[in-house]
């Protein structure tokens, strides 16, 4: 039998050599450059979980499974590579599914890695049993079921190649028997994935299109983050003169100090990029799907230009107007869309910069700076409004962090004040929404990019659901900052109940321990503020201790906007033991 030192570096030979399917499987993974894993450890992968530190990869042992793929996610999200997630068959599999659906919607190419019960005893009922490919079904780009030992490498190189080229998780289904034996296999180099700017006769359109037009708005959205294409992004829009909005929570795709920069759309986003919007006549849609949450009516505005012609660039054609009517749809890449597009519109000659229009930008986005800086969020005794807590926490942010967000009132309010100017910078649970993704994804990204601070927002609530992360951190050496919103609320849902259901608080009130000390319990560093001049000074101490910090941050029980007032109606009552839920509540 072969050891690892002898079958090291296989992926630079040609051939087959002689090896058993958890030899081949770790080699797999070494010829794909994996480096880092998540999950937990279970008896189904043992003998090829034994393999990993001879062939120098890490295993990152977590507290819960959900979070190992949350981890997976923000590695993937900040590296532009795979990001591996493993756990023991039935119960840690299971508990994978809600981690793998926010990576699909995050668009990741996340391995989640699910072993089996045995092959001879699937269908019995046995200990931990489940059919684990139906329930990823709907929210992975690909499965695949190991169907022999000696397909191990050969499918599993499929998988890789396959969530890389179609940007999202991919399950690889192995029965724990499988692991088990030997055979001839060829471990194959990663397979080099081309992209492509687009069919050149839409390219063609586009940019007659762009040439034209009077008012032209570029939406960057995370295709430009992933395509590594925000220097494309900036040079058309300043060939064009054209104002750049974010697409909702991908604030890092365009750099917020350039002076097109005008800020995200979508929920707590900015009215400079709302208003901006609404005056084209043209909309280049760079890299984005034009999400249905990311385009909705804000700040008490309907934004989105209603006769304006839209000119959509994605990877996945069948993106390609389905949420917007689009006049041109270009399936293509977003960096390299970009530069074609710059390349024909210099073509049709030099255009100048309109310095109106620049103007224009400067106006509203300096008209947003002074209403944010001016929005009511008083204080109380040992308690800071959330608005001011946010706008010190980035103030003192470092310009190269990495910054997280979950999702909840304060955490969502946080879009109107998150700014960057490098990518990927900004992790958000994306349209899956869902809590206690912000901390595990903070800790993947800090995994793949120990030279960036990582700083994690988190709601109270939320935070009830990742906290014993901490212990990981602590044990990893991975030193993550979790800034928790104390405000003792489901935030989220308890405006909900202020505004349609008279105040009658169902289960949106928390009790809180003082989070500080808990961590301190768990051997990371605490601390607790109360006072808004000191959130500037505790961030900057928790990035510089390079220690696992939780900064347990007071607030106030100030609410933003609900998130969905498009998805309520006034509730109505006809049983007479319900009328009594009167306006006045009970």
């Amino acid at each position: 039998m072969n050891t690892m030192t002898e079958i090291k570096n296989l992926a630079v030979q040609s051939g087959k050599v002689r090896m058993t399917p958890s030899e081949a499987f770790v080699e797999t993974l070494v010829a794909q450059g994996v480096k880092d894993t998540f999950g937990i450890v279970g008896s189904a992968y043992m003998d090829a979980h034994d393999l990993f530190p001879l062939a120098g990869i890490r295993f990152i042992s977590v507290a819960h499974e959900q979070n190992a793929a949350h981890m997976a996610d923000g590695y993937s999200r900040v590296t532009g590579k795979h990001g591996v997630c493993i756990a023991q068959n039935g119960p840690g599999i299971t508990n994978f599914v809600t981690g793998i659906a926010a990576a699909y919607w995050a668009h990741s190419p996340v391995i989640c890695i699910t072993p089996e019960s045995g092959s001879l005893t699937m269908g019995l009922g046995g200990f931990q049993e489940t059919e684990q490919m139906p329930i990823f079904s709907k929210i992975t780009k690909w499965q695949v079921h190991i169907n022999s030992p000696l397909r191990m490498a050969e499918l599993m190189h499929r998988a890789f190649t396959i969530a890389m080229h179609d940007r999202g998780p991919v399950q690889v289904n192995i029965p724990r028997d499988y692991y088990y034996g030997e055979g001839d296999y060829e471990i194959q180099a990663p397979q080099k994935i081309e992209r492509s700017a687009g069919g050149p006769e839409s390219l063609d359109a586009a940019a007659r299109l762009l040439a034209k037009a009077k008012f032209p708005v570029i939406l960057s959205g995370g295709g430009v983050v992933m395509a590594n294409g925000i220097k494309e992004c900036v040079a058309l829009a300043e060939y064009l003169t054209a104002p750049v909005v974010n697409s909702y929570l991908h604030n890092d795709s365009f750099p917020a100090s350039h002076a097109l920069a005008c800020g995200p759309l979508g929920y707590q986003g900015s009215k400079a990029a709302m208003k901006l919007i609404s005056r084209a006549d043209v909309v280049l849609a760079l890299g984005s799907r034009l999400g249905p949450f990311g385009t909705l009516p804000q700040h008490g505005m309907e934004y989105w230009p209603k006769n304006a012609k839209i000119i959509q660039i994605d990877a996945d054609p069948r993106m390609l107007g389905l949420v917007k009517k689009v006049s041109i749809g270009i399936c293509g890449d977003a960096k390299l869309a970009a530069r074609e597009l710059l390349q024909r519109l210099q073509a049709y000659g030099k255009m100048p910069p309109n310095k109106a229009r620049l103007a224009d930008v400067r106006k509203e986005k300096d008209a947003w700076v002074q209403e944010l800086a001016k929005w009511p969020s008083p204080n109380e005794k040992g308690r800071i409004g959330p608005r001011q807590a946010l706008a010190a926490l980035a103030k003192a942010m470092p310009k190269n962090a990495m910054v997280s967000t979950d999702i909840g009132n304060v955490c969502s309010v946080s879009n109107s004040y998150l700014n960057f100017d490098t990518a990927p910078s900004f992790l958000a649970a994306m349209s899956f929404g869902n809590c206690g993704y912000s901390y595990p994804a903070a800790i993947g990204a800090k995994v793949g990019r120990p030279d960036r601070p990582a700083i994690a927002y988190v709601g109270d609530g939320a935070w009830g659901m990742s906290l014993a992360e901490v212990m990981t951190c602590v044990r990893e050496d991975i030193p993550v900052v979790a800034v928790v919103f104390n405000n003792g609320q489901w935030g989220a849902e308890k405006k909900n109940q202020i505004d349609y259901f008279s105040n009658r608080f169902l289960g949106t009130n928390l009790d809180n321990p003082n989070f500080a000390d808990v961590a301190q319990a768990m051997g990371a560093k605490g601390m607790t503020v109360d006072n808004v001049g000191d959130i500037g000074d505790a961030l900057k101490t928790a990035v510089k201790s390079n220690k696992p910090t939780v900064i347990n941050l007071m607030l106030t029980r100030e609410l933003g906007d609900p998130f969905r007032r498009d998805a309520f109606k006034q509730p109505k009552r006809l049983l007479a033991k319900y009328k009594k839920f009167s306006a006045k509540g009970v």
